[in-house]
């Protein structure tokens, strides 16, 4: 994957991107960046993948220091990215809280989304987990942690999400570099005090009326997002439903081969429609 940036209304915007075709949109979530596809995006083909990275996340935490960045802000931003890139129209594939970036982009510009793929993410009432409800009540002790403290916290949350241990300790070096490169524990603290779960609330009811293909890909043992969540997204969608048996949270990561077959899927369906060839 090529990492590259565009400024947009003086907006430095990241991204990383392979390929060529059909623009597959992937959106990572927290404590992640656009790595989180690192394993999926060698295993698609016929489409132009772009990992794009959340604003005030990643390589581009300094970016939201001065920005709104909730999940329903992420949306805009996307937005605004696409447009930039001259992108009309994009599956959208999205895990935990890029899951939530992608259904509001999804309701609030059906003519944008071509295509969604939902892997354990956020929606409805599922999230803040409890964990993040009480780094947030906790944020201003938790900001001034120690970076040694506050790697040992990543490190515990991105070991508990998964269940290949080998691509947790992975996981971490892919992910933490980021927070150790800034300010740490602060950034952290502005991520987790964004989240309102009012953003996904604001769209749940108009979910079942996303008329696009749709799929979702769920670890059946995640302890973060429940899979009852993701059997009712393929209810609202009317989208199959991938269960990863024994997957936890960082399905991406742990299971890149049951994420990239339902986005092939998805993709041939995209392109069947688009020629006319399926309802």
């Amino acid at each position: 994957m090529e990492s590259r940036t565009t400024e947009v209304d003086g907006l430095t915007m990241r991204w990383k991107e392979s390929g060529e075709g059909t623009p597959l949109v992937l959106v990572h979530g927290i404590p992640t960046n656009p790595d989180l596809w690192r394993h999926v995006i060698p295993r698609i083909e016929g489409a132009r993948c772009l990992a794009w990275e959340m604003v005030g996340y990643g390589r581009s935490i300094s970016e939201g220091r001065e920005r709104p960045i909730s999940v329903a802000r992420q949306a805009d931003y996307l937005l605004d990215w696409l447009d930039a890139l001259g992108i009309e129209r994009a599956i959208l594939a999205g895990h935990d809280l890029g899951g939530g970036v992608v259904q509001i982009t999804a309701v609030r510009r059906p003519e944008r989304c071509a295509g969604l793929l939902l892997t354990n993410a956020i929606g409805y009432d599922s999230w803040p987990i409890p964990s993040v409800k009480a780094m947030r009540a906790l944020g201003g002790l938790v900001a001034r942690l120690p970076d040694a403290a506050f790697a040992r916290v990543v490190r515990l949350f991105l070991l508990r999400g998964h269940d290949d241990r080998d691509r947790a300790r992975e996981a971490f070096d892919h992910h933490f570099p980021p927070y150790e490169e800034t300010d740490g524990a602060a950034a952290f603290v502005r991520q987790v005090r964004s989240l309102d779960v009012r953003d996904t609330l604001a769209v749940a009811d108009d979910l079942p009326r996303i008329d696009v293909p749709a799929r979702i890909a769920w670890g059946a043992a995640d302890q973060f997002q429940k899979v009852e969540y993701g059997r009712r997204f393929a209810r609202d969608l009317g989208a199959p439903l991938h269960e990863i048996e024994g997957g936890k949270h960082f399905t991406p990561e742990d299971h890149p081969e049951p994420i990239a077959e339902p986005l092939v899927e998805l993709i041939d369906e995209v392109l069947q429609r688009e020629r006319g060839d399926a309802p």
